[in-house]
Order: structure tokens, then C-alpha cells, then sequence
């Protein structure tokens, strides 16, 4: 039985002052406008918290990862992992995300081979969720407003299959937030990878939380922070101080700040060099520093600051522009309180003409105020292994290190991958505050990067990037780059952001990395390189293996067969992982799935009456068949081995000259079996091109 209440008359004034405490009570301290304020406005990454929060990730690394010193640290098995399975409703949900607020989920990651399914996301302990996505997909939020600016689309995606994207749409929740996902009944589960980076908050903060009502009601906001993120302007204003000169090498361009407590809005740097092949070297060797009242906080090679990284591609995000060319932008807010100084200094061998303008604004300094810091870090030949069991054999390459209080915002990796292809399989830990397990635990180095499905090509959003891609294998020179805004990190005591180095291939890479952060006066970062390992040359990049052609050839993965056997499957195979061997184009005709007897049949017509020398260009591996060539019906050569120990290109195939039939020549391919050291699959064979040469000479 309930308990009865007496009711006590009130005064119509009373009732009123008690609505309006009320109303106060109810007031909250964050909203989603709030948060999407925060995203463009640039002066709040300049502060400590306040209140106080902390930065987490939940993921779906693999749960084997226990501790350092325990088996499976390396495990890899990244798409599988989730907090638990609940049943609501009669529905089988994946429990990806489950935290009891106040808290905000600031990034959320998320790609899959299979998308069928259903997202749902419950809040404040409802049993009904208030927000269903029909798909492992975020575009398909369909939320009015967003754009490209806040949710984008990996490079690999595509909306009924393999893919993912990344959301900056902020999702505060005032008492707690549980994010699931269901497959469609019937489809087989495949990895469903995520991240999802959140702010937790003390208790008494007082958040609204998530619906569909608030989306609606900041439909405008939000439309306008989308396209400020996609074409930011906030530089532009301030008051312009700038300096030029022609720097030959050894020479220093110094810019004095105004005095007094200011900000700098922003910073242009524009690089023009006699030499234009000198571009990647010299700014690789303009050394870039800042000062703050007394206290260096920037030192990094300008390709690097600029987050372009080796070589100084064109980059475009929010926070940094670059044309590729030696026009950069740094939207970076550097607040200090009574000085600050700008200093590029010409390390390189050759001659640049150099303009520096910084525009300041007015800033008030109080106890929250953080200085602005870059940091610039390289090794070479670090060990990448293959086999993430083989855990003595792993290494942890440590990214970046920092002692004191401040806020973390992102970083540059430039890198020259040695080993023929993928080198960003391991995963990023970032531990903060003397933590025992990593509160960032990642899932790959193109997820960390809002990227997904290696190899990776060149792209750009607001808060992230791939500047530089140079081949498809990912052999040679790479760079990503991220920057966070409302995903941003404060640390009170330490930051150590560690990544495993695992790849596809045993080999080694030479890292270079750029951290951006803020911190207080006594902040700083360890572990940092100098002026050694800035004046080293960059290795010439390799030679794009797509670019090389046999001349005259006709490539067999431009061809369709006239005829085959029923049971051989063929298919193009890039060839670009192999980088000791070049084939035309950088790939062939794999035919897989034979056997002895099987056939595969080409005709080349429109040859008049003019003989061909023939000249055939297959490819060699330890599983590789043996065949026999037919031309016009004629067996040419028979018993042909195409294995070898390693893959390669084999040596080409001499068949003759012939006279077209009816102008055409028609090419057959017949499996006999195998080298007696064949392994595996063991009736594999890999057509590159061929060519038909004209000639008045004729063997038929």
C-alpha cells in the first residue's frame, strides 16, 4: 500500500519561487548545443577541464590482452571483442559500449565486412532504445544536418558492403548510455570493429541527455558546425604581424610577439625555393620553434608540424592547411601570458625565401590557461614482425611520452615502411595518469586514424588524414595524421601513448611522429629527437611498380578468356607486395582452383595477315603448375614449370613466330601437374602479359 500524503496549502507566492528553484535545479551544465559550440570554438582546447573529466575508449580489441606480462598482449583478433551479450526482447545484442554517466561519447568509430543489423543505443537505464541506425553504418543515422563535417566515410566504404566511417557527433548522457548492435537474423556474424571514445564526468554534472528532440531542436547548430568544420575561417581574424627574408643555409627568421597576455590565432608560413626538387628536403630541415614566456614548447621539422610529414604533401583539416607547396596555415591557438617568439631556422643546404605572419587577439590568463606544445620524435629500422603469438619477437615502439598537466590533441606519423607491404597492424595504448591498463586500447593504426581496410589511400577530413600514400602495397613513404577536439585527452600527472609494431611482413620502418598537446609551464615531453636526426636525408622514394610496362604488351587481366574450364577460377592479383620483381601494370591473371586437364583459351584478332612473334610473360611460385601452350591447335611447348621458391616473374616465354588464321591467333593454356616440389594449392598459375611482335619471319 502506498503511504498517504497530507496536503499543506502553499501561498500562490511560494509556489511560485518553489517552480522557479525548481527550474534552476533543472538547469544542465552541458547540452548538445554546448558541446557543438565547443567544437568551433578553438580557444577551448587552451583550457584544463573545468569541471574536471576524463578521457576513455571502449573498442573491440582482442580480450586475450590482459596485461604487459601476461600471454596474448599482442593478440590480434580485433573484431570480435565486446563487453557481453544481453537479450532484450527476444533480440541477441552485442553489448558494445555500457557506461553510467554523466558522460559524453565524443568519437565513434566503427567498420565491417557485412553491415546487416541494427544499431540501438538506450539511455538513462530506458528498456526501450531511443535511437535505431538499420545498419552497422552511421551514415544511415539519417540526423538532419549532418554532413560530411561530423560523420565521414572511409575510403574503403561502400553503403551495402565492406566499409565504415567515423562520427563527431557529440552524445551526452546524463545517468547512463548502452550502445548494442544485432546481426540480421540469419546472416553469419562477421568482425564488427569499433571504437568509441567518451568523457566521464563527475556525478554532480549535470547533462542533458541524447533524443531525437534534441537533434531536432539544434538542427541549425548543427548544419552550421558541419560546415565550418569543412571550411574553417576563425583565422582570418586578429591583428597580422609578419616578417620575411631569404634564408640561406644556417640563417634564422625571428618573429617577436606583441607583449602582454594574447593568443595567437594563427600562423601562415609561405616556403619559396630556386629548386623546386629541393622542396621535400628543405622543409623536411626548416626547423620550426616557439617560445612562450621564456619557455620553449614547439620544436619540429615544419613538414612535420605542417602534418603533412616527410615530404610536406598538401594536407586539410580544421586545425592545419598546407597546398603542398610551402603555403601552410596553422590554426593551432597558442595563448601566453606576458611573451612569446616565432623562430624558423634554414637547417637544409639550400636557399629559401621565407614570410612568417602570426595574428594575435587579446586572451585572458588565469589558472586554467595551458600553453600550446609540439613535440617531434624519429627512430629507424624499428622491427615490425608478422605473427603476433610469437610474442617474444613483438616490439612496442613508444610514440610519445609526457610529464606534467595538460591536454593531449593529436599527433603525426610519418614513416618509410622497408617491408614489401602493411606495416599498421598493431594497436595504439595510451595510458594516462599511472593507469595499470591502457584507458585507449586500439584496434590498428589506420582505425586510430579514422581510416579502415589497409592499404590506405591519401585522404583528408576535419580531424584527420592520410597526406601521403605512395604506393598501393604501403612499401616506401606513408603519413596519417589526427587531431581531436571535443576526443581530446587531459592528463594531470602523465601521458605514454605506446604502439605495437606488427604488419603483414617481417621487415623494419623508420617512424617519425609529431604530437600536438597543451600544458601547463612545467609540462613537458621525453623522449624527443634533435637536431642529429633532423639533419639526416630522406631516402629517394621507390619507384611505383604500376607505372612500369613491358612494351607492346596486352595484359592478361584486361582479357576475357574465350574459353575455360568450368571448374578454373581466374582473377587480377596486384603484384605490388612483391618489391624485389616488377610485373607489366603491377599485376597478372592469377588462375586458381585448377587441375591436370584444365584449359584456358585467348584469341587475338584484328592481326590481318602479318606474322607474330610471340612472346609470353607468366609469373613463378612454389605452388605454381606446369603447362603446355598451343597456338592455333598446335602444341609449342610443352611441360612448361612455373614453380620456383619464391614468387617472380619468369623469364619470357619464347613460343615462335606464327601467321594469324583468319587474322586472329588464338592461345591455349593446358594444366599437365606439378614440380615434384610443389606445395599447397600446387596447380596455381599467373599470366602477366603477352606479346605479339610483327615480323616477316614466320616458324609455322
Amino acid at each position: 500500500m502506498k503511504k498517504a500524503h497530507r496536503l499543506i496549502p502553499l501561498s500562490f507566492a511560494w509556489i511560485i519561487g518553489f517552480g522557479l528553484f525548481l527550474s534552476s535545479c533543472h538547469k544542465h551544465d552541458i547540452t548538445l548545443e554546448s558541446l557543438l559550440t565547443d567544437m568551433i570554438s578553438p580557444e577551448t582546447v587552451t583550457r584544463f577541464p573545468e569541471p574536471y573529466f576524463v578521457c576513455l575508449q571502449e573498442s573491440s580489441h582482442d580480450r586475450a590482452s590482459v596485461s604487459p606480462d601476461q600471454p596474448g598482449w599482442f593478440a590480434n583478433n580485433d573484431g570480435f571483442g565486446c563487453i557481453r551479450t544481453d537479450t532484450m526482447g527476444g533480440c541477441i545484442e552485442k553489448v558494445m559500449f555500457d557506461d553510467n554517466g554523466p558522460g559524453v561519447i565524443t568519437r565513434i568509430w566503427i567498420t565491417t565486412l557485412d553491415t546487416r543489423g541494427t544499431w540501438r543505443f538506450y539511455f538513462d537505464g530506458e528498456q526501450t532504445p531511443r535511437w535505431i541506425i538499420p545498419a552497422y553504418d552511421l551514415l544511415k543515422a539519417n540526423l538532419p544536418g549532418v554532413g560530411k563535417g561530423l560523420i565521414q566515410a572511409h575510403t574503403s566504404y561502400s553503403p551495402e558492403g565492406k566499409g565504415g566511417n567515423t562520427s563527431f557527433l557529440p552524445i551526452p548522457y546524463g545517468k547512463s548510455c548502452k550502445i548494442t548492435f544485432e546481426d540480421e537474423k540469419g546472416v553469419q556474424p562477421t568482425p564488427k570493429y569499433y571504437q568509441i571514445n567518451y568523457r566521464k564526468y563527475p556525478p554532480e554534472t549535470k547533462i542533458e541527455t541524447f533524443s531525437l528532440k534534441s537533434v531536432s531542436k539544434a538542427s541549425k547548430l548543427i548544419a552550421e558546425v558541419n560546415q565550418k568544420l569543412l571550411h574553417p575561417t576563425f583565422h582570418e581574424t586578429g591583428t597580422p604581424l609578419q616578417t620575411e627574408a631569404e634564408l640561406l643555409p644556417g640563417d634564422s627568421l625571428l618573429l617577436s610577439l606583441p607583449k602582454g597576455e594574447q593568443c595567437i590565432n594563427s600562423i601562415e608560413f609561405n616556403i619559396q625555393l630556386p629548386d623546386s626538387n629541393a622542396y621535400a628536403q628543405c622543409m623536411r630541415q626548416l626547423l620550426f620553434t616557439a617560445s612562450f614566456d621564456k619557455k620553449q614548447t614547439v620544436w619540429a621539422p615544419l613538414s612535420d608540424f605542417s602534418g603533412g610529414g616527410m615530404g610536406a604533401p598538401a594536407v586539410e583539416s580544421w586545425f592545419l592547411s598546407s597546398d603542398g607547396k610551402g603555403h601552410i596555415i596553422s590554426r593551432w591557438p597558442m595563448p601566453y601570458r606576458e611573451e612569446g617568439e616565432l623562430m624558423l631556422k634554414n637547417l637544409s643546404e639550400n636557399s629559401a625565401k621565407i614570410s612568417l605572419c602570426a595574428r594575435t587577439i587579446p586572451a585572458k590568463w588565469d589558472e586554467q590557461s595551458l600553453y600550446f606544445h609540439a613535440s617531434w620524435r624519429q627512430q629507424k629500422h624499428i622491427y615490425i614482425h608478422n605473427n603476433p603469438e610469437e610474442e617474444d619477437r613483438c616490439v612496442t615502439w613508444n610514440f610519445a611520452s609526457i610529464k606534467g598537466k595538460g591536454l593531449y590533441m593529436g599527433d603525426v606519423l610519418s614513416l618509410f615502411n622497408h617491408a614489401p607491404r602493411w606495416y599498421g597492424e598493431g594497436d595504439e595504448k595510451i595510458w594516462v595518469d599511472e593507469e595499470r591498463f591502457p584507458s585507449h586500447f586500439g584496434t590498428g593504426t589506420e582505425d586510430y586514424y579514422n581510416s579502415s581496410w589497409a592499404p590506405v589511400v591519401p585522404f583528408h577530413t576535419p580531424f584527420g588524414g592520410a597526406p601521403r600514400a605512395d604506393l598501393n602495397s604501403s612499401h616506401g613513404y606513408n603519413t596519417f595524421f589526427r587531431t581531436r577536439i571535443l576526443d581530446g585527452i587531459p592528463f594531470k600527472k602523465s601521458l605514454q601513448f605506446d604502439i605495437e609494431m606488427l604488419g603483414w611482413d617481417k621487415g623494419y620502418a623508420d617512424y617519425s611522429t609529431t604530437i600536438y598537446w597543451y600544458g601547463d609551464y612545467d609540462s613537458q615531453a621525453y623522449n624527443t629527437s634533435g637536431l642529429n636526426e633532423l639533419r639526416e636525408k630522406l631516402l629517394p622514394a621507390p619507384e611505383d611498380p604500376a607505372k612500369y610496362k613491358i612494351a607492346d604488351a596486352i595484359e592478361f587481366e584486361t582479357l576475357t578468356p574465350t574459353s575455360k574450364s568450368t571448374g578454373l577460377q581466374i582473377r587480377e592479383q596486384d603484384m605490388t607486395e612483391y618489391i624485389k620483381h616488377r610485373w607489366s601494370k603491377a599485376k597478372h591473371l592469377l588462375c586458381f582452383d585448377g587441375k591436370p586437364g584444365d584449359f584456358i583459351e585467348f584469341s587475338f584478332g584484328d592481326l590481318g595477315e602479318t606474322s607474330r612473334q610471340i612472346i609470353l610473360y607468366n609469373t613463378m611460385a612454389n605452388d605454381y603448375a606446369t603447362l603446355d601452350f598451343y597456338i592455333n591447335g598446335r602444341l609449342v611447348k610443352k611441360n612448361w614449370d612455373g614453380y620456383h621458391h619464391d614468387v617472380r616473374p619468369a623469364s619470357p616465354i619464347r613460343l615462335g613466330t606464327f601467321t594469324p588464321k583468319d587474322g586472329k591467333i588464338q592461345l591455349k593454356i593446358v594444366w599437365k601437374g606439378a614440380n615434384s616440389k610443389a606445395i599447397g594449392a600446387k596447380y596455381l598459375a599467373g599470366l602477366d602479359c603477352i606479346r605479339l611482335i610483327p615480323t616477316t619471319k614466320t616458324t609455322d
